[in-house]
């Protein structure tokens, strides 16, 4: 019973081991992310980030739902419809990278 118990232990040791260091190299490098936000998105979001009447802000967005939205881009289940949207040709490196570096930015402050 002792034995059983002790290898449970180990397994379930070794699962969570595994997957932190899975999502430890998922995330994203705020530097790599600000290089390619200044080539891809600044065109339409603003250096800050806040977008304009044409383009959403992203300066504060959440990762993990920026690279949801990316990934909705990339895979046409959501439209830009300025049609210039960047995210075909994005990893999904590039995406937690962006991602990354978009949440340092602050948010825009909440429409009134």
């Amino acid at each position: 019973m002792c034995n059983m118990l002790i290898k449970k232990l180990i397994v379930t040791t070794m699962f969570v081991s595994i997957f932190s260091v899975a999502s430890v190299q998922a995330a994203g490098d705020v530097a790599k992310g600000k290089k390619l936000a200044e080539e891809d998105c600044e065109d339409c979001h603003g250096d800050d980030g806040l977008g304009d009447e044409d383009n959403p802000p992203i300066a504060g967005m959440d990762p993990k739902e920026h690279i949801q939205e990316l990934m909705d881009y990339k895979s046409g289940k959501r439209v830009d419809e300025n049609e210039d949207m960047e995210a075909e040709d994005m990893s999904e490196q590039d995406m937690a990278d962006v991602a990354a570096y978009y949440a340092t930015l602050p948010a825009p402050p909440p429409k009134k």
